[in-house]
């Protein structure tokens, strides 16, 4: 499992021209699933998100959880982070997980984040989607499973 988290000032995402989920302050994350991702490496990417601190304290440290930050989530399901580019000029997509695995996991995702006590918006999976972000920072982190 692969997260792109962006810390964002506002964000937004939508689907068909609605908006399907927003916050103001919190963690943008893209998230990719690949085929031996399981419920165990999504229980491990939600604990750390939400223990992660990168948000600044009084002296411009990155030294505040999401929490101490008033922060929510916007989780947006993103299947080209398994994009290979190495060979040729279009990516191959053969380590993303098929929709049959990866949506149910990424539902079980959002709901491990929730049970942290995060507040989760997201956006439509498989769905085209127009997503705005305020990158805050830009503060841009990988977290990986494996």
């Amino acid at each position: 499992m692969k997260v792109v988290l962006q810390r964002s000032g506002a964000a937004s995402v939508k689907v068909d021209g609605e908006v399907t989920g927003s916050i103001e302050k919190g963690y943008v994350l893209l998230v990719g699933i690949t085929h031996d991702d399981t419920e165990a490496d999504a229980d491990y990417i939600a604990k750390k998100i939400a223990g992660l601190r990168l948000w600044e304290d009084e002296e411009g440290k990155m030294n505040r959880s999401i929490f101490e930050a008033g922060g929510d989530i916007l989780s947006i399901s993103q299947f080209t982070l398994y994009g290979d580019t190495r060979k040729g000029r279009r990516p191959s997509f053969i380590e993303a997980a098929r929709p049959e695995q990866a949506e149910p996991l990424w539902h079980y995702f959002n709901c491990q984040l929730k049970a942290e006590g995060l507040t989760v918006e997201t956006g439509v999976f498989g769905a085209m989607m127009d997503v705005q972000l305020l990158n805050d920072g830009p503060v841009t982190i990988i977290v990986e499973s494996k």
